[in-house]
């Protein structure tokens, strides 16, 4: 059988790097890597044109693009795992907050629908009880999924999030860290937080999986698990990055994240129900391990 060429985006990681490299390679496929930078400017093209053979993807992208019945298939994969507590900025010079001081005031983010974004809410609203129908969003981008109607309110195009945060144009930030020392955590203690968060529920937020288009999926299964097992193959060659494992690959290590952003998701109104952690795969990749 003739070796296929795929397009694929990955984002340069560690533990992607002898894959992208070809120090790792298959003798069914060829990788072909376009590069993103940032790797985010990826998902929109995936999700609207499927545009590459396999390409990193936020979560909640997945999950909405799945909503919305986009040809995309999940893999089992984390390429992108990380504690959320450190991405939520003020401005102490306006004021002094907190996160549960966020009802009534406007918060900045580069879209409503950021993985990141849904992680940091459903902790503000189901660890703070914060109510997030009484913030007030403040986006610079549209979603990747064109489908999805976003109510949020548009930033002036010649705005940034931080500078309307320095400005005091925004009270706080959702997804954006900062070296400016006159920006504050909006949670106190994040790496405490965090700590304290991952022993009460046990998740890591997975931020970013891979997917590869459904006609891929459905004509060579036999080279998506073969991508499946480069990527964990590269993983396992950097080594563990700590405890917890950040980068969770198989159906059972995702279980518990994924239904917790599922969860949040929904709430959220991102997506349309809840989805089963198996339904978000297909037959090929529901067996990986």
């Amino acid at each position: 059988m003739d070796c296929l060429k795929l397009k694929a985006v990955l984002g340069n990681h560690p533990h992607v790097k002898a894959v992208k490299s070809g120090e790792l390679r298959s003798d069914l496929f060829d990788l072909d890597f376009i590069e993103y930078t940032p790797t985010n400017t990826a998902f929109k093209p995936m999700v609207r044109e499927q545009a590459f053979d396999v390409c990193e993807m936020a979560i909640v992208t997945y999950l909405m693009a799945k909503g919305h019945g986009k040809p995309l298939v999940l893999l089992p994969a984390t390429v992108l795992g990380r504690f959320q507590h450190s991405y939520a900025l003020y401005n102490p010079a306006h004021g002094m907050l907190g996160p549960s001081d966020l009802e009534g005031k406007r918060v900045g983010i580069r879209s409503f629908t950021t993985t990141t974004g849904a992680w940091i809410r459903g902790i503000l609203a189901n660890d703070y009880g914060v109510n997030l129908d009484r913030i007030k969003w403040v986006t610079f981008e549209d979603p990747h999924v064109a489908e999805y109607v976003d109510t949020t309110e548009r930033a002036p195009k010649d705005k940034k999030v931080l500078q309307m945060l320095l400005d005091g144009d925004v009270d706080a930030v959702l997804g954006e860290t900062s070296d400016n020392h006159s920006l504050k955590s909006l949670f106190p203690d994040p790496a405490a937080e965090a700590a304290k968060w991952y022993a009460r529920r046990g998740v890591v937020p997975v931020n970013h999986l891979v997917v590869v288009t459904e006609q891929l999926a459905r004509s060579r299964p036999d080279v998506v698990a073969g991508l499946y097992d480069l990527l964990k193959r590269n993983k396992e060659q950097v080594g563990p990055a700590g405890a917890p494992d950040l980068l969770p690959f198989g159906i059972e290590a995702n279980r518990k994240p994924l239904e917790l952003i599922v969860d949040y998701a929904f709430q959220q109104a991102l997506i349309p129900r809840r989805y089963a952690v198996g339904e978000l795969f297909d037959a090929t990749t529901r067996g990986l391990d």
